[in-house]
């Protein structure tokens, strides 16, 4: 049998207009027991009547959330976090991933969901051209989690560059001096820096060091395969670098890789950074020191500023930065 108002009402321990109150984020309801109702919704995994709610309001209650590669380390619990987020706030989600060629989206694991959703979240960096612009036009919200930037939208938003700082400055502390980046887009010389070669240049400026030509190295992806060569192209270098910093888990965990097929040892010879803090970096070897955005954060806000941005159509658009932090372990342990 479903799980109705009443019965989460009665395990919350307040009224069934009060979870309703919840639900349809009312405001007047006090912290604590938003938070009592939403755990109970959790708990007791009920999902609202979207025919009912759709009738009354007009709201489908279905969000959208667009990611690059649902398999990218980090980005599966995001989802998770964002779903969790959702369900709390009595929606639910449909996952979709950026189509390889075109990089319009297209359906993942859900082939039957309704088309029709409330808001739209996008989990990529790198926002495809025309693909904000194709759903500013339907009047859908439309909510941006990660670095990119675009004033019409509501954003959830890591800063780039100073995560990026920060994780220079650790490799800076444990001793290393020949820092190269792995994971420039293509062609940055000619057009205006993505955050973390920004962050990375601002750190290296501030030691007073100057990287020799070639140490920031541009991939046109974020596979294993474009770290490990990018790292072999780099061992090679006259000035081989004692540490790399790496845009993302994967290109990290490739570039570990490469330094053992090269007999380097790491962190001896050479300290790894990554960025995403994924599964694979917590059980590598050595284990990876990483850049950690906090996914509940960066989920919970998201669905608030959905929530807000349905009851408020017209209020200007929000940005909120999210946090972050450098999870240091053994593959940056200090020189020597």
């Amino acid at each position: 049998m479903a799980t109705t108002l009443r019965d989460v009402a009665r395990h919350a321990r307040v009224s069934v207009k009060t979870v309703s109150n919840v639900i349809n984020d009312h405001p007047h309801v006090s912290d604590d027991v938003r938070r009592r109702v939403r755990a109970a919704v959790g708990e007791l995994g009920y999902r609202p009547n979207l025919a009912a709610r759709t009738l009354r309001t007009g709201r489908t209650g279905l969000l959208a959330l667009i990611v690059p590669d649902i398999e990218a380390p980090g980005l599966q619990g995001l989802a998770r976090e964002v779903v969790r987020a959702a369900t709390g706030q009595g929606f639910r989600v449909v996952v979709e991933h950026l189509g390889p060629a075109t990089g319009r989206p297209e359906p993942s694991a859900h082939p039957g969901a309704p088309p029709g959703v409330d808001a739209v979240l996008i989990a990529t960096d790198t926002v495809p051209p025309g693909l904000i612009e194709a759903h500013l036009g339907t009047g859908t919200p439309l909510v941006l989690l990660g670095e990119s930037r675009d004033p019409r939208c509501d954003q959830v938003a890591l800063d780039g560059a100073r995560a990026a700082t920060d994780a220079v400055e650790h490799l800076l502390r444990t001793g290393r001096r020949r820092i190269a980046a792995i994971g420039a887009r293509p062609g940055e010389a000619t057009r205006p820096a993505q955050p973390r070669t920004l962050g990375y240049q601002r750190a290296v400026r501030r030691a007073g060091l100057d990287p020799p030509a070639g140490y920031l190295r541009a991939t046109a992806q974020h596979r294993y395969e474009d770290g490990y060569q990018a790292a072999r192209w780099l061992f090679a270098h006259q000035h081989r670098p004692d540490a790399l910093f790496c845009y993302s888990d994967r290109l990290a965990i490739g570039a570990l890789r490469a330094a053992a097929d090269a007999g380097l040892r790491v962190p001896a010879d050479l300290a790894v950074m990554g960025f995403g803090d994924s599964e694979e970096g917590r059980y590598s070897r050595p284990t990876l020191t990483s850049v950690s955005a906090d996914p509940t954060f960066l989920a919970r806000e998201a669905v608030a500023l959905v929530s807000a941005r349905l009851d408020r159509p017209d209020a200007p658009p929000a940005r909120i930065t999210a946090p972050h932090a450098i999870l240091p372990r053994e593959s940056t342990r200090p020189a020597g």
